[in-house]
C-alpha cells in the first residue's frame, strides 16, 4: 500500500487533535443513545400502536419488533427535477426491505429548495438556512424511535448537508444516502453560458435565453453541471456513505433501481443486531471528512462546500477550517475538468471513468484515506463501476486509463498540481477563492473597487456602462447574519462580459457565489461579514470606500485593502440596509440573528447546539 501523503497525514492528525474533546463527547452520546436511549423496544404499547397503525402488510412484523424497521427521510417534490424521481422510491424500498425480512416506513419529509429556481430572486435569502431547517426536519422524522436504520433521499445543494447534519444526531443508526442521479445531457453548458452572456449584452432576446435554458434543464434528474448538487454526490461517495458508484447513474433506469435495492439490502445488513454494525457516527469520522475535502479538490467541486463540510463535521464533533482546505489543496492534484471548469458535464465525466477512476487514482497515490469505515465495504470498493449482468447488479474495476483525457486524468499527468481552492487572508478578513476554472494570469487582481449592497445594483451599474474599467466589484452585507448569504450567480454573465472586453475584474463579497462559478475570480465567504456581530463590531468590509485599491492574490493568499492606516482608522463603518421583508424571510430572522461565521458553516442551529453540550 502506498504511504499516505505527508501533508494529508499532518492535516488529518491536526484535525483529530483539535477535535478530540468534542468528538469524544459526541461518540459517548451516540453510544448512550444506542444502549440506553429511546428505541422501539422501550416504547409503550400506546406509543408502538400509533407507530404501526397504518403499516398495512408490514404491521405484524413491525409489531413483533423482530426485524429491522428502516426509516425513510425523503426530500421528494415534483417541482424540482432532481427530486421528482423520488416519488416512487418509498414503495420500492418497502418491497426491497421485505426481500431481506425487514420493513420500511416513511419517517418524514424535508423541504428541498432549488437555487436554480431562486437564483437572483428574493427566495434565495432562505437558501442557506434551509439547510438548518432540513437538519431539524430530519431529527423530527427520526425522533419517533421506530427505526433501527435509515435511508436518506436527497441530492441538491443544502438538502444533502441538512439530511446528514440531522442524521448524525442519530449516529447510532446505520444510514445510507440514496441519490437519484443526473438528468441526461441536454444543450451543452458552454452554449448555454454563451447565450447568457449575449443576453447580458442585449444581443439575445428573452425567448432565445429561455429556449436555451429549457434545452439545458429539460427533464428529471439533477442539473448536469458540476455545481454544489453534484459535488454533494461525489463527497458522499468519497466518505463511503453511498452504495459504491451510485452518484451519477441516470434516473429511470434499471441500474438506478438496482442501486436503490442494494442500498436497502445493505442498510439491513449493517444494523446493530448483526456482526457488521456500521453506525453513521463511526462512518463519519475525521478521515472521512478529509476524504470529502480531497475529493472536492481533486474534481474541482463547489466552493459552497467550504461552508457545508465544516457544518457536517461539527455535527459529528469534528472541527475543520479553511486552513485545512488550503493545505490539502496544495497537496491534491486536479484530476477532473467538468463544466464550468471544462467542456463536458457530469454525464461525460461518469462515462470517462467518473468517481471510481478518481478514487482508484487517489488511493494508489497515497492521496486518500483507505482505512475508513464505509457503508459499502472498504474504500477500495468505491474504485469501481456498477453494471448490470443479466439484470443482476455487479461491480467492475474502474478503467485503468481515462476514457476521455480532456475530462479526466491520472495523478501522474493532472490538469494541475493544485486542487484549486485557496484561503485568502489579510486586513479584510479570511475568504475562499476557487482557481480551477480561472486563467492563471487572473489569479492576482489589483484594482479600484466599486461597492454595492446588493447584486441588482451591480447589474444596474453594468447596464449603465459604469463598470467599463479594471475593477473589483464589492458586494457587502451578504453574509449569514445580514440576509442569509444568498448566492450571487446572477452576476456571472455581466462580470464575464467585462472580463471578455479586456478588463481585469474580480468579485469580492461576504456572500456566496454559485457552485457553478467559473472564469471570473470570485473572492467569497469573506469573514467576518460586514454586518456587526454580537459584539457590535463591523467587519472590515464595512470600512471600504469606492475607489480604494484592493488586492486579491491566489498565489500569495492575500485579500488586502491598500489604504493608508490613518485614513482607515478615521473611517466609520457603512450602515447596513434594513432587513428585507417578504417571501417569508421574516420567519428566518432567528436563524440570521444567531448564525455564526461562514468558516464554521454559517449555522444557527449548530452554534446554539454547541452552547449547550
Amino acid at each position: 500500500m502506498t504511504p499516505l501523503h505527508p501533508t494529508i497525514a499532518a492535516v488529518t492528525d491536526r484535525i483529530i487533535a483539535r477535535s478530540a474533546p468534542r468528538r469524544a463527547a459526541y461518540l459517548d452520546l451516540m453510544d448512550r443513545q444506542r444502549d440506553a436511549g429511546t428505541n422501539r423496544g422501550s416504547l409503550s404499547c400506546g406509543n408502538l400502536a400509533h407507530g404501526f397503525a397504518a403499516a398495512g402488510d408490514d404491521k405484524a412484523v413491525i409489531r413483533t419488533g423482530g426485524a429491522m424497521n428502516i426509516g425513510i427521510v425523503t426530500s421528494y417534490n415534483d417541482m424540482l427535477s432532481a427530486h421528482q424521481p423520488y416519488g416512487r422510491y418509498p414503495e420500492q424500498i418497502k418491497l426491497f426491505a421485505r426481500e431481506v425480512a425487514a420493513t420500511a416506513q416513511v419517517a418524514g419529509g424535508v423541504p428541498a429548495m432549488c437555487d436554480g429556481v431562486t437564483q437572483g430572486q428574493a427566495g434565495m435569502d432562505l437558501s442557506l438556512f434551509s439547510r438548518d431547517n432540513i437538519a431539524q426536519g430530519t431529527v423530527i422524522a427520526l425522533s419517533h424511535a421506530m427505526f433501527e436504520g435509515a435511508l436518506l433521499l436527497g441530492i441538491c445543494d443544502k438538502i444533502v448537508p441538512g439530511l446528514l447534519i440531522g442524521a448524525l444526531r442519530f449516529g447510532h443508526l446505520p444510514q445510507i444516502l440514496i441519490p437519484a442521479g443526473p438528468m441526461p445531457s441536454g444543450l451543452a453548458n458552454k452554449e448555454k453560458q454563451r447565450i447568457r452572456q449575449l443576453y447580458a449584452e442585449g444581443k439575445a432576446t428573452r425567448d432565445e435565453l429561455l429556449d436555451a435554458e429549457a434545452a439545458s434543464y429539460h427533464g428529471a434528474g439533477t442539473c448536469t453541471f458540476y455545481g454544489t448538487a453534484n459535488s454533494n454526490q461525489m463527497m458522499m461517495e468519497l466518505m463511503g456513505l453511498h452504495i459504491p458508484g451510485s452518484a451519477f447513474t441516470n434516473p429511470g433506469t434499471k441500474l438506478r433501481q438496482e442501486l436503490t435495492r442494494a442500498a436497502t439490502h445493505r442498510v439491513a445488513e449493517i444494523g446493530w443486531g448483526g456482526d457488521d454494525y456500521r453506525p453513521l457516527a463511526r462512518c463519519v469520522d475525521e478521515k472521512a471528512i478529509v476524504n470529502a475535502a480531497i475529493g472536492l479538490l481533486a474534481t474541482g467541486g463547489s466552493t459552497n462546500h467550504a461552508i457545508h463540510l465544516p457544518a457536517i463535521a461539527r455535527a459529528a464533533g469534528i472541527i475543520i477550517d479553511w486552513q485545512d482546505f488550503d493545505e490539502l489543496s496544495h497537496a491534491v492534484p486536479l484530476l477532473a475538468r467538468v463544466y464550468p471548469n471544462g467542456a463536458g458535464d457530469v454525464n461525460n465525466f461518469h462515462a470517462a471513468g467518473g468517481i471510481g477512476y478518481v478514487v482508484r487514482e487517489l488511493l494508489d497515490a497515497g492521496l486518500l484515506h483507505g482505512d475508513v469505515l464505509t457503508v459499502g465495504g472498504t474504500m477500495a470498493d468505491y474504485a469501481a463501476e456498477p453494471v448490470l449482468v443479466a439484470d443482476a447488479l455487479q461491480w467492475q474495476a474502474a478503467p485503468a486509463t481515462s476514457r476521455d483525457d480532456t475530462m479526466l486524468r491520472p495523478v501522474a499527468a493532472p490538469f494541475s498540481l493544485d486542487g484549486g481552492m485557496r484561503l485568502l487572508a489579510g486586513n479584510l478578513g479570511r475568504a475562499i477563492i476557487k482557481t480551477s476554472a480561472v486563467a492563471e494570469d487572473r489569479w492576482t487582481i489589483e484594482a479600484p473597487c466599486r461597492i454595492f449592497d446588493n447584486q441588482d445594483a451591480v447589474l444596474a451599474a453594468f447596464k449603465a456602462g459604469e463598470l467599463e474599467q479594471d475593477v473589483i466589484v464589492v458586494v457587502r452585507f451578504q453574509g449569514p447574519r445580514a440576509n442569509g448569504m444568498p448566492e450571487l450567480h446572477k452576476l456571472t454573465p455581466a462580470l464575464g462580459v467585462l472580463q471578455d472586453r479586456g478588463f481585469r475584474v474580480a468579485l469580492l463579497t461576504d456572500g456566496r457565489m454559485s457552485g457553478a462559478s467559473g472564469k471570473v475570480p470570485a473572492v467569497i465567504h469573506l469573514s467576518p461579514e460586514a454586518l456587526p456581530g454580537p459584539d457590535g463590531v463591523s467587519g472590515p468590509l464595512a470600512f471600504l470606500a469606492d475607489g480604494d485599491i484592493v488586492r486579491v492574490c491566489a498565489r500569495q493568499g492575500e485579500v488586502l485593502a491598500l489604504v493608508d492606516p490613518a485614513i482607515w482608522a478615521a473611517r466609520s463603518p457603512a450602515v447596513a440596509p434594513p432587513p428585507a421583508l417578504g417571501v417569508g424571510r421574516e420567519l428566518f430572522a432567528l436563524f440570521r440573528h444567531h448564525a455564526d461565521e461562514a468558516e464554521k458553516g454559517g449555522s444557527a442551529v449548530l452554534a446554539a447546539m454547541e452552547s449547550v453540550i
